[in-house]
């Protein structure tokens, strides 16, 4: 018989957090804002992205701000409802090894003249380092959030020399 004791069914087992903005554009526009990479690098990869985001590719994804291309696995994509991605994280930050899981949701609103986009990332550690990675990625995907709107609307990249 071990003498840890179960986990409290009370207690946070992982931290996760859901940001979500409205973009005056149809699910399938925004959708491809994420899944293509030609849009997603003008106004959000910094560094360049490479792959269309499909169900069990991997593609690649560049910031100037975190130098170096990341591997995103996708591991479901569903146009023009939702992606799934899987990216890395510190191991001791995560709480799988493979890194944290983030999806997004595109629901139309409006009769589909608009599209509500909810980012959920989770699989963080309720630590120090696990808090310190999902606040900065919380920051993370507002930004992008405003980036795309700011882009699918009226043309402007926000990041333009914002990390450099």
């Amino acid at each position: 018989m071990s003498s840890a004791a179960a986990p409290d069914p009370g207690e946070m087992q992982e931290l996760e957090f859901t940001v979500f903005g409205f973009i005056a554009k149809p699910p399938a526009e925004v959708y491809e804002a994420v899944a293509d990479p030609g849009i997603l690098s003008r106004y959000f990869t910094t560094g360049g992205a490479s792959g269309r985001a499909e169900t069990g590719a991997t593609v690649q994804w560049d910031f100037a701000d975190f130098p170096g291309a990341f591997p995103v696995e996708v591991l479901s994509a569903e146009p023009p409802e939702r992606i799934v991605l899987r990216w890395g994280g510190e191991p001791e930050a995560t709480v799988d090894p493979r890194g944290t899981e983030v999806a997004f949701v595109f629901t139309g609103v409006d009769a589909g003249s608009r599209t509500e986009v909810r980012i959920t990332e989770r699989a963080w550690r309720v630590t120090a380092g696990g808090a310190q990675g999902a606040f900065g990625n919380c920051m993370g995907w507002s930004g992008m959030l405003a980036a795309m709107k700011a882009w699918l609307e009226h043309g402007i990249n926000l990041r333009e020399g914002f990390y450099r």
